[in-house]
């Protein structure tokens, strides 16, 4: 297939494709699924080897949310029946990270639900990070807190974060249709202070909340330009009791269109599968390791995964291995321009134009292919955290 053919060919070269040609990889059809998946693996394996980067996340404080996101289940009004608990000691969240460490993972994703931070809640995070290096010899962190205010990206790097995480989720043109208490240009905002502050950058997005294709089109060009180092692509979780319970428009096939076209769009940047894909993936998350470079292990937020250990022999049995602290996630040219960013005193990629690596309700107008898209509600696989972080019970890791 010609569009294939120059889509890896512009993968090799870092070379951004049209927006046709994105839209093109999400309109195949099932008969060129394996070829669109093959294709995105030359990129993947061109610049991530075989590698599979693991991550672990830590519910730091969960539920009781004053935003209105409407895919969450920690939302304001949500009736999700999750844990809901407030700040983890720093002992406690090192420990529940220690699980993940001990599982695999290279980076401890430590989260908090919230608008955003304060200042005390920037000193006791600063408190767990040290807690959690101290214990973890060569682990990465990552934060994830909300909204940031001016300095505190400063702050949680001084600290020790490596990195810093808050999803875009959904287009610009969408956005205001999922979450009415803040705004897509504050999420932006918030990236682009992680980046000024020399934090990795961590930014990705929600499938499955009836976008459009071009939705999804227009949130990963957008996650591009923004240059985060990993783009983590999450699949919504219909939990009962959310705004967009009701919204299963996602098939295995369509997961592995979407991730392929964030792999074409983002050829060097770390591609994670994120929540979702026990759900929708299903018996395909194999496959998708094609494609991306990075997952979680174990549990998410207030959702169920897949066990650790099943995580690990289906890593092993694809014939992917699992990336070593001792390894660099990156490839070497972005290593090398973040090195050169933050010697400059201008951030990681210097968010604010140090130059790109590498040149509610759901929305009115259906997915598309809605009518062979459609997937069945498979509520019998969304299984609420009741183990780990916040619990008496053992992590899954």
């Amino acid at each position: 297939m010609d569009l294939l053919n120059t889509l890896v060919e512009k993968g090799l070269r870092r070379e951004l494709p049209t927006r046709e040609e994105a839209l093109a990889v999400l309109a195949t059809s099932d008969d060129d699924l394996l070829d669109v998946v093959a294709a995105a693996g030359k990129v993947r394996r061109h610049w991530f080897g075989r590698r599979v980067k693991l991550n672990y996340l830590v519910n730091l404080k969960s539920g009781l949310c004053p935003e209105d996101c409407s895919y969450c289940s920690q939302r304001l009004g949500s009736k999700a029946e999750i844990l809901k608990y407030t700040w983890l000691k720093p002992d406690e969240a090192s420990q529940a990270a220690a699980a993940g460490v001990a599982g695999g993972a290279k980076r401890v994703c430590l989260v908090a639900s919230g608008r955003g931070p304060t200042d005390r809640d920037v000193d006791r995070v600063a408190q767990t990070i040290a807690a959690v290096k101290e214990q973890n010899e060569g682990v990465e962190v990552c934060a994830c807190l909300g909204l940031l205010s001016d300095g505190q990206a400063e702050r949680l790097r001084g600290a020790g974060a490596d990195a810093y995480n808050h999803n875009l989720n959904t287009s610009e043109a969408t956005y205001a249709d999922i979450t009415k208490t803040h705004t897509y240009a504050d999420r932006v905002d918030t990236v682009q202070k992680a980046h000024a502050a020399g934090l990795s950058a961590c930014s990705g997005l929600i499938a499955g909340m009836g976008e459009r294709d071009e939705d999804l089109v227009d949130v990963v060009f957008s996650l591009r330009e923004l240059d985060p180092d990993s783009v983590p692509v999450n699949f919504l979780i219909p939990f009962e009791g959310t705004p967009l319970a009701k919204e299963w428009n996602l098939t295995p096939q369509r997961c592995l269109r979407i991730l392929a076209m964030a792999r074409f769009v983002c050829p060097d940047i770390e591609v994670r599968i994120a929540g979702g894909r026990e759900v929708h993936l299903r018996s395909m998350q194999p496959l998708a390791l094609n494609i991306a470079n990075s997952i979680f292990l174990g549990d998410y937020l207030t959702s169920e995964g897949q066990a650790g250990k099943d995580d690990l022999a289906m890593i092993a049995d694809a014939g992917f291995e699992v990336e070593g602290t001792d390894q660099v996630t990156l490839p070497e040219h972005r290593v090398d321009a973040a090195a050169a960013a933050d010697a400059a005193g201008c951030g990681s990629h210097g968010g604010g134009g140090c130059g790109p690596c590498g040149s509610a309700e759901p929305t009115a107008e259906p997915a598309a292919e809605a009518g062979t898209d459609a997937n069945e509600a498979r509520t019998d696989l969304v299984a609420v955290r009741r183990r780990g972080a916040g619990t008496d019970l053992a992590p899954n890791a």
